[in-house]
């Protein structure tokens, strides 16, 4: 009876497939579960005016930016899609039941006056009194 030794020629492997899918899993969750609008990178180029208010606030303001597509942030936080129902609730969101907290427009130059009405009647049916625009300076000489 011959036997034969348990030796095998194979030299052993180390199979790389499941390592690489494991390694994309993971860069397709880090790269949905991350940020990359950022506040600085939102184009709004805020219409211009003479004079522009220099005084400091208390509080926090709730802030509500209309870009130029129409779409809208409150507070640096991007809505879903820009009806009113969600512009309404995003603002009771932040505002909760402070109705004399300072609200501040910032409105694309650019932007439909229909956003910009949107916005001021949603704020106005929510008892909103304290309502300004954001500008920047002009820089034409006054004449």
């Amino acid at each position: 009876m011959k036997l034969r030794s348990r030796k095998s020629n194979d030299d052993p492997e180390i199979n790389l497939i499941p390592l690489i899918d494991v390694a994309l899993l993971l860069v397709i969750f880090f790269m949905l579960s991350s940020t990359f609008m950022q506040e600085g990178r939102l184009k709004i180029e805020l219409p211009q005016a003479s004079m522009v208010p220099t005084g400091k606030q208390k509080t926090d303001p709730l802030v509500v930016s209309v870009t130029q597509s129409g779409g809208y942030r409150v507070n640096d936080r991007e809505l879903v899609n820009s009806s009113a129902d969600t512009l309404r609730a995003a603002i009771v969101e932040v505002a909760g039941a402070n109705r004399e907290m300072q609200v501040t427009v910032r409105a694309d130059a650019r932007s439909t006056h229909q956003s910009v009405i949107s916005v001021l009647d949603v704020l106005g049916k929510l008892g909103f009194q304290r309502i300004r625009f954001a500008t920047t300076e002009d820089t034409q000489p006054a004449k």
